[in-house]
């Protein structure tokens, strides 16, 4: 009698499992980014919105500001819990997002090649999103006003491309250190 039971194409069998799955150093980096970014525009949005519906009270807005927070953290706690749940099979679903589609192994612990990496990886865009971190929040505070007035002659196009850079260098950053923290606990784990 065969005991062998399959659990779906991308979690493989119950020994081969991949636990913990990837993301919530990532997910927790990028809530504290969006945390510090609403932070920082919370002035300038009650400012703009308090001004544009004269029948709305600045606290009304800082209220639904705090709302947004709160409602974003609850989504990306609940994500990452399903995502861990997913992992050890207990519901359906990716536990391991769509980075892992190359194959099996992506999925396991990184071999060394690809730990050293995601280190320069994550040593290279930690640096540019250190560098271009005051600046790319800067812009966002000041695009709001532009963006609620709809002037686009108020995009300045060298601010703009420091946000790219930002965002993009933070979001490697992020997934780098994930890859390699959750690499090591699962290294760990299956040693």
């Amino acid at each position: 009698m065969n005991t062998h039971v399959e659990s779906g194409p991308r979690t493989g069998s119950r020994d081969e499992r991949y636990v913990p799955a990837y993301g919530p150093v990532d997910a927790v980096l990028g809530y504290a980014l969006f945390y510090v970014v609403v932070d920082r525009a919370t002035p300038t949005v009650v400012d703009v919105l308090a001004g544009a519906l004269s029948g709305v009270s600045p606290s009304l807005v800082g209220l639904g500001l705090a709302a947004l927070l709160w409602f974003v953290l609850a989504v990306t706690a609940i994500e990452q819990v399903r995502r861990q749940l997913a992992a050890l099979g207990v519901v359906d679903g990716d536990p391991t997002g769509w980075f892992a589609r190359s194959g099996p192994r992506s999925r396991v612990v990184p071999s060394e090649p690809r730990a050293l990496a995601y280190l320069v990886l994550l040593v290279v865009g930690g640096l540019v999103a250190t560098w271009t971190f005051d600046r790319a929040v800067e812009t966002v505070v000041s695009l709001i006003p532009a963006v609620a007035a709809a002037d686009v002659g108020a995009f300045a196009t060298g601010e703009v491309l420091v946000l790219v850079a930002f965002v993009l260098a933070f979001e490697a950053a992020t997934w780098a250190l994930d890859r390699l923290l959750v690499g090591g606990v699962r290294a760990l784990l299956i040693e």
